[in-house]
């Protein structure tokens, strides 16, 4: 299945995204598994992209919260372990 990224609007396979979800609770948090409960956004897996998505708050927008900067930070810490 093809997924949208939310900073380039391009779309990728699934496995090639990551999704942060906003929980039902309110929290924002990286879901590895693709099946967590709440409103998703996809963006790509590329450091350039996550660096964009951070500085014009694309995630804010996406998910009608305000994202930390941890969540950034994880992000950038997938994509680097998976380049190893």
């Amino acid at each position: 299945p093809l997924r949208k990224c939310v900073v380039t609007l391009e779309q990728h396979p699934k496995m090639e995204m990551l999704r942060v979800v906003r929980t039902p609770e309110g929290e924002v948090v990286v879901d590895l598994t693709g099946k967590a409960k709440g409103h998703g956004a996809y963006v790509t897996k590329n450091k350039a992209v996550i660096e964009t998505a951070k500085k014009k708050k694309t995630l804010d927008r996406h998910l009608e919260v305000q994202v930390k900067p941890e969540v950034y930070d994880e992000l950038l810490a997938i994509i680097e372990g998976e380049q190893k």
